[in-house]
């Protein structure tokens, strides 16, 4: 019998093993990421943000961009699907409409964050949080809203910023209790504060490691080892895309001419079974 993919995801993140899970901007990310070998995707806010429209993370982006990429990315690949969803797109009632929209998408957990709109990436400066309580109920509207109980509620705190560490793991508890599934305090800026994150919260907890960003870099056996259910790098594949975009774009610029040098690109054969073309061969075949 098949497991519900967001039933899968809650026994591994309950598991406190530091589930590592790659963030996706697009459907062909996501496929990259199945194929690699990774056990859930993420669809990025900020990813999206940057490769859809060019622009920072500065709450860009809409419903219907979550709602169009989730649906993409739930066609493309069979992995528990996580959809970021900033901070729900309004109120609790707003925030009812989001979880029924993302999770018709093909969405298995939503991640929801307490900062005021609109929101900036976590590891910006000049972040405003709204209040515990009117982030408690828009995690209420979320529990109340999902229509299967493996559908996960990620609630996300970036309090640290703002009103300090205490806060922000006051506020962690609180959405525990509230119905989260999962607890985030983003941008940890040191590991002590990573470790009290990770032993003074009783719900599992999710550790974000932005490459570049506030929070200290940690190989994934140690984040696991200090308790952390899902260590979530929301852009390396982004991140790692541009590089490799760079130096293949200048060296065709360089040069005048582009091969299929496999330490600069993918071969044609690659690029057509990650988006697999021969399926879509033998349909034209079996329906012709």
């Amino acid at each position: 019998m098949n497991i519900h993919p967001g039933s899968l995801l809650r026994r591994r993140v309950n598991d406190r093993n530091g589930l590592l899970v790659p963030g996706a901007a697009n459907a062909l990310a996501a496929r990259v990421i199945e194929a690699a070998g990774f056990e859930a995707v993420y669809l990025s806010g900020a990813g999206l943000t940057n490769t859809y429209y060019g622009l920072p993370d500065l709450g860009f982006i809409s419903l219907q961009d979550i709602a169009q990429h989730t649906a993409a990315i739930r066609d493309a690949v069979s992995l528990p699907l996580i959809v970021d969803v900033d901070t729900g797109f309004g109120n609790a009632v707003n925030v009812r409409h989001t979880v029924r929209t993302v999770e018709r998408a093909g969405a298995n957990a939503i991640q929801m964050e307490d900062q005021v709109s609109p929101k900036k990436c976590g590891h910006f400066a000049g972040k405003g949080v709204i209040s515990k309580d009117e982030m408690l109920g828009k995690i209420k509207a979320a529990v109340d809203a999902r229509q299967h109980g493996d559908f996960l509620i990620i609630a996300r705190t970036d309090a640290r910023a703002v009103n300090g560490l205490d806060d922000a793991l006051d506020r962690a508890a609180a959405f525990a209790e509230c119905g989260a599934d999962i607890t985030f305090v983003e941008a940890p800026e040191s590991i002590e504060e990573m470790r009290r994150i990770a032993q003074q919260t009783h719900s599992p907890q999710l550790v974000n490691v932005v490459i570049g960003g506030k929070t200290p870099s940690l190989p994934q056996s140690e984040l696991a080892a200090m308790g952390f259910g899902l260590v979530l790098y929301a852009n390396a594949a982004l991140q790692g895309a541009v590089r490799g975009m760079t130096e293949a774009l200048q060296h065709l610029k360089t040069h005048g001419e582009l091969t299929e040098d496999p330490a600069l690109v993918a071969t044609f054969a690659e690029r057509q079974s990650l988006v697999n073309k021969p399926f879509f061969d033998a349909l034209d075949k079996r329906y012709a």
